[in-house]
């Protein structure tokens, strides 16, 4: 079989095994858990919980933090999918395992993609442990994970882009967030590769574009959802200050740490937020 065979087969076979999990619940939810966010995951209520290893074509996971499990189940009574962990592309360049998990996740009837992320703020407005929505993002990945022929199956040659991050569902979280007196800043994501920092200077840069958040994910995952029209939003975890913006000296760890002070708003503001879709 060809490339783009096997990739097809995995998607149809990831999918079933999903709707299968579901039962008679179909979400049109799935929710992306960043570094530190995972604890998200045990508030899911009666959840039928799938490895990613036991879905054909799933990434396999390498870093702390993401635990690889996709859950079936519900949040504030309504059904979701929610994905514990994810791979970055500063783990490898394939891009089939995200196309894999996206495309599984549309075919087995998602139609919205809430993505989260730790971040690093390029702002001293927006604070360590605060969470920021979304607005837009900048692509300095230095990849494309739609490079290469157009599976014209998923999706078209070219993707709009104008509205990645949806307008509608947007509003719906900002809302959420007001009902529920939880500070939400608004903002431009900057996705790099890493998995190094960035320094000083490359955030001076972000700044200069516009950038209100620097991150290492969800870019992908943005373009391949809007690539086969699924509805996107998302929502950073600030876990620390650019570099040269504080004295912090940046790690994993820190950002696990941080991450993890921000995570009990960030569960609210799901939970309520996926109420309102």
């Amino acid at each position: 079989m060809t490339e783009l065979q096997i990739h097809l087969e995995n998607v149809q076979q990831a999918a079933a095994k999903i709707r299968a999990a579901g039962g008679d619940r179909t979400p049109k939810i799935a929710i992306v858990l960043g570094s530190g966010l995972g604890g998200l995951a045990a508030k899911v209520e009666n959840p039928v919980v799938l490895s990613y290893g036991d879905l054909p074509g799933f990434p396999v996971l390498t870093v702390a933090g993401h635990a690889g499990k996709l859950l079936v189940g519900s949040l504030g009574g309504v059904p979701v999918i929610v994905l514990n962990g994810r791979k970055h592309f500063y783990e490898t360049s394939d891009a089939y395992p995200l196309k894999t998990m996206i495309r599984a996740l549309k075919s087995a009837g998602v139609e919205a993609l809430f993505l989260s992320n730790a971040a690093g703020s390029l702002r001293p407005h927006i604070g360590v442990s605060e969470l920021m929505l979304i607005t837009d993002h900048i692509n300095f990945l230095g990849l494309n994970p739609l490079v290469g022929p157009n599976e014209a199956e998923f999706g078209p040659r070219f993707v709009p882009m104008s509205d990645a991050w949806d307008p509608a569902l947007r509003a719906k979280v900002k809302a959420a967030a007001q009902a529920n007196g939880i500070t939400l800043h608004e903002g431009v994501y900057v996705a790099f590769r890493g998995p190094s920092f960035e320094t000083p200077a490359e955030i001076r840069m972000a700044q200069g574009w516009g950038g209100d958040a620097v991150g290492m994910s969800s870019v992908p995952e943005c373009i391949l959802a809007r690539h086969c029209e699924m509805q996107v939003v998302g929502v950073s975890c600030i876990t620390n200050m650019g570099a040269g913006l504080s004295d912090e000296k940046l790690s994993h760890e820190h950002t696990i740490a941080n991450a993890t002070e921000g995570a009990a708003a960030f569960e609210r503001l799901v939970i309520a937020a996926v109420q309102a879709f």
